[in-house]
């Protein structure tokens, strides 16, 4: 029996909602359908199993082809109910766990699609045929789909590869000691206290100055999008955990007002940004060397909280930046899982890393 967060079935019922509309709108940057901007499905592919191509084709009635012959048709009207009833069973669903629906497996079952969503070693979620419509273009290109039915889903996830190095400035003798002997209560535990040990950094007249990332591969796919990327995220990374900011829209907003790298535009933190939050949607990944290409090809699909299915595609790119900025933040992860949050004394001079995670509002 197949289980499934809300956000794996979601990969479910785009599947079946695009089959029966027969085509994707696209949004704008507040996630609003663009009536005049769609894209028709020629078919969509999906291959579960390596050497098994499966081939589905839109239309008043579903072609489904197995290694290009043609096995079954199935009505589009039926792929529009099953979509229904399983948009209300995920969103009637109050659990964020993983659970079964026995009569969408069923329906699957019966279309031959045996995995909830597309094997670890896709580049994209969903894999498409599209007609571009003003050049009769027929591109084969791969999706990612990000969720609104479930909980809010990381963007870029957190790990020692995230973790930015700052020097610790200071002239008070104890001040390693007594940082790191700063914890909160949470369930009646202790956890790390990274923005109280920052405070008390800041209360003896010390100074948190970018050093360095802690991974080489981050540090050089992110010169890949600019040479001073690294050195923008380690300034939203001190209004993240020294400020307490952290919507990214908000701290871009900081950057161009304090204009730290001294641009004679300061429209350039803003731009190059929101290329690095795109990067990262696209595929860019902390410990993997990127050719900076976009994986996810097509672009960004979305499952609106309504069950509209909507696209950030080529045309609408500078509407998937916008999106991407307004609808992130910056969060704090586990201290002892990645490593971070704890002074320490390196050849005679103090350190600190903090992490970088960013996850959808």
């Amino acid at each position: 029996m197949l289980k499934g967060n809300k956000g794996e079935w979601s990969e479910v019922y785009v599947l079946l909602r695009l089959l029966a509309d027969g085509k994707i709108f696209a949004a704008d940057s507040d996630l609003n359908k663009l009536e005049s901007i769609f894209f028709p499905i020629i078919k969509i592919i999906r291959t579960e199993v390596v050497g098994e191509v499966k081939e589905y084709l839109p239309g008043n009635n579903i072609s489904i082809y197995f290694n290009g012959k043609k096995i079954k048709e199935v009505p589009a009207e039926i792929l529009n109910n099953e979509a229904n009833e399983l948009l209300a069973v995920i969103n009637n669903r109050e659990s964020t766990g993983a659970f079964s629906i026995e009569k969408t497996e069923r329906f699957m079952d019966e279309i031959f699609c045996y995995r909830l969503t597309a094997p670890a070693s896709d580049k994209s979620d969903i894999t498409m045929e599209l007609l571009d419509i003003n050049t009769g273009y027929r591109p084969i290109v791969g999706f990612s789909i990000k969720s609104e039915l479930g909980s809010s889903p990381t963007l870029l996830n957190a790990g020692k590869t995230t973790n930015f190095i700052y020097k610790v400035k200071h002239n008070y003798p104890n001040m390693v000691n007594e940082a790191n002997a700063i914890y909160r209560v949470s369930g009646g535990r202790n956890h790390t206290d990274v923005r109280g040990r920052i405070s008390r950094i800041t209360e003896e007249r010390g100074t948190l100055e970018y050093y360095d990332m802690n991974n080489r591969t981050f540090k050089d796919n992110l010169m890949l999008i600019d040479t001073s990327m690294d050195k923008i995220i380690a300034t939203m990374l001190l209004y993240f955990y020294k400020d307490g900011i952290s919507d990214c829209e908000s701290m871009v907003n900081r950057l161009e007002q304090e204009n730290p790298l001294n641009y004679g535009n300061i429209n350039a933190y803003r731009y190059k940004f929101k290329k690095f939050l795109t990067a990262v949607a696209l595929g860019m990944k902390p410990a993997t060397v990127w050719d900076g290409l976009d994986e996810a090809t097509g672009g960004y699909i979305v499952v609106t909280r309504d069950g509209n299915v909507l696209a950030y595609h080529i045309y609408n790119r500078n509407y998937f930046e916008e999106y991407l900025l307004k609808n992130t933040k910056y969060e704090t992860a586990s201290t002892s899982r990645h490593e971070f949050g704890e002074v320490y004394t390196d050849n005679g001079e103090d350190f600190i890393k903090l992490n970088l995670q960013v996850r959808f509002k």
